[in-house]
C-alpha cells in the first residue's frame, strides 16, 4: 500500500444543468449565469418548489449502447452512463490500454424514484371505489408492474451499467450515503488506487430529483424554496435565503496513480490529497448542528497533511436553508478560518446524491484553470454566517489546494482535499 502517493484526476465527465461535457459546463460556469429554470416537465400546482436545475437537451440514445439497455435504465442510470463515457474520453485512455482486472468503479447511489407514469397503473389497480387499498397491492398492484421495474430502481444499477459498458472487472462498489455519497465514492476509489488494487478507477454519483413524486415528498420533510423568481431561488449563505432547490445530474472522475498517469502522458487536473468523514451527535430536540462538517474537514486536512493556510478555497455544501447554512458556516469558521467559500447550488440546485461528485469536478476545473466564479444568487452574504463568500466577482488568485464538502440531513458529512 502506498498511502503517501496521491491519486490523480485525469478525466472529468459531467452531465448537469450547466451543460453536458466538461467544456460546456466550464463555459457556463464562467459566464456566471445560473441554470435554474421554471419546471416545465410537469404541472407544479400544489408544490412548494417550482424552480429546479434540469439537464437540458439530454438524449440517452446518444450515450447508451446497446440501445436496448434503456429498457432497464432509469434517468439516474442514463445520466451516470453518459458521464462515465465522457470521463473516459476526457482522460484520453487508448482503446485496449487498460487491464480490465485493474479497472474499477465506485459509485454513489440511492433508491431511484420511479416516474409517475410507471407507478400510476399499479396504483390504480390497487384502488377500490376511488381509494387506494394496501391489501390489494400484493394481489393486483404488483402484477400490473413492469416485470423489470426493480432493475431500474436499485441503487447499485448505475455502477453495474458503467462496469458492464466499459468491461471494468476490478474493484466495484456502490455507496448509499445520500448527499455524502459522491465524495465518499471518490475517497474510496482513491484508497483503492493507493492500495495498488487498480490502475484506473471511475468514481462519481448520479441522481435525478426533478420529478413530482420526489418534490412532493421533500416538501413535507425539508425546507424547500417557494420562490418562482429565477434570480432569487437557491441562495447559499445569502441573508434572504429561504430553502433549497432541487436538481439532477451526474459526474464521473477518472482516477489513477500519478506514476500510471505520467507514464501515458495524461493531463492531470488535480491530485486527491486527503479525504475525511464525520457525523453529528444526535441530541434529542436538536436538528443538524454541523459538527460533522468540522470533523470531516479536519480529518481530510490531516490526511492530506495540510493546514488551513494551505487551502485557497472551499466548495461548501451551501444548501441555502436557514439553519443548515448557519450550522455549516459555524463549522467552516472553526475548521477553515478565513478561507474563501464558494457555493455551487445557486447555479444548479441540490443534485442529491450527485452533488458532491459534480461539485468536486467543478473544483478540479477551477484549480486547473486558476479561476473560481462568484457564488450565484448570493448578493447579500449573511453576516451571521460570517464567511468570506466569493460573490460579485471571481477569485483568480488562491493557494493551489481546495476542500469540497457535502453533508446530509441525517448528520453525515464528507470532505475531500484536492491540489493543483
Amino acid at each position: 500500500m502506498n498511502a503517501e502517493a496521491p491519486a490523480v484526476i485525469t478525466g472529468l465527465g459531467v452531465v448537469c444543468p450547466l451543460g453536458i461535457g466538461r467544456d460546456a459546463v466550464w463555459e457556463a460556469l464562467r459566464s456566471g449565469k445560473s441554470a435554474l429554470r421554471a419546471i416545465t416537465d410537469f404541472n407544479t400546482a400544489g408544490l412548494t418548489a417550482r424552480v429546479a436545475g434540469e439537464v437540458q437537451g439530454f438524449d440517452p440514445v446518444v450515450y447508451v449502447k446497446p440501445r436496448k439497455a434503456l429498457k432497464v435504465m432509469a434517468r439516474d442510470a442514463q445520466l451516470s452512463v453518459a458521464a462515465a463515457g465522457l470521463a473516459r474520453d476526457d482522460s484520453a485512455i487508448a482503446d485496449g490500454g487498460l487491464d480490465p482486472e485493474r479497472f474499477g468503479v465506485i459509485f454513489g447511489g440511492e433508491v431511484i424514484r420511479s416516474p409517475l407514469e410507471e407507478v400510476a397503473g399499479p396504483f390504480r389497480a390497487s384502488m377500490i371505489d376511488g381509494e387506494y387499498d394496501f391489501a390489494r397491492w400484493g394481489e393486483t398492484g404488483m402484477t400490473a408492474c413492469y416485470p423489470l421495474s426493480m432493475l431500474k430502481i436499485l441503487p447499485n444499477m448505475p455502477a453495474c451499467h458503467i462496469s458492464i459498458g466499459h468491461d471494468a472487472r476490478g474493484p466495484n462498489n456502490s455507496i448509499c450515503m445520500a448527499e455524502a455519497s459522491g465524495i465518499s465514492a471518490i475517497g474510496e476509489a482513491t484508497r483503492v488506487i493507493q492500495r495498488g488494487q487498480a490502475d484506473y478507477m471511475m468514481a462519481g454519483a448520479a441522481s435525478s430529483r426533478v420529478n413530482a413524486y420526489d418534490l412532493l415528498r421533500r416538501q413535507m420533510s425539508e425546507e424547500m424554496s417557494p420562490s418562482a423568481d429565477l434570480e432569487r431561488a437557491g441562495r447559499p449563505f445569502d441573508t434572504d435565503r429561504d430553502g433549497q432547490t432541487r436538481g439532477e445530474g451526474a459526474a464521473v472522475l477518472t482516477l489513477e496513480s500519478r506514476a500510471h498517469a505520467e507514464a501515458r502522458g495524461a493531463h492531470i487536473f488535480a491530485a486527491v490529497l486527503g479525504w475525511g468523514t464525520g457525523i453529528d451527535p444526535r441530541i434529542a430536540g436538536r436538528g443538524f448542528i454541523g459538527d460533522c462538517v468540522r470533523f470531516a474537514v479536519e480529518r481530510a486536512l490531516a490526511d492530506a497533511k495540510l493546514t488551513p493556510r494551505d487551502v485557497g478555497f472551499v466548495v461548501a455544501h451551501g444548501l441555502a436553508t436557514r439553519q443548515g447554512d448557519l450550522a455549516e458556516a459555524a463549522a467552516l469558521r472553526k475548521a477553515l478560518p478565513g478561507v474563501p467559500v464558494f457555493g455551487a447550488k445557486g447555479y444548479m440546485g441540490c443534485l442529491g446524491v450527485a452533488c458532491g461528485a459534480v461539485e468536486t469536478a467543478l473544483a478540479a476545473m477551477a484549480l486547473d484553470q486558476g479561476y473560481l466564479p462568484p457564488t450565484a444568487h448570493c448578493d447579500k452574504p449573511d453576516p451571521e454566517c460570517g464567511l468570506d463568500v466569493v460573490h460579485g466577482a471571481p477569485l483568480t488568485t488562491f493557494a493551489p489546494a481546495c476542500v469540497v464538502v457535502s453533508y446530509t440531513a441525517a448528520g453525515q458529512a464528507t470532505a475531500v482535499v484536492l491540489a493543483k
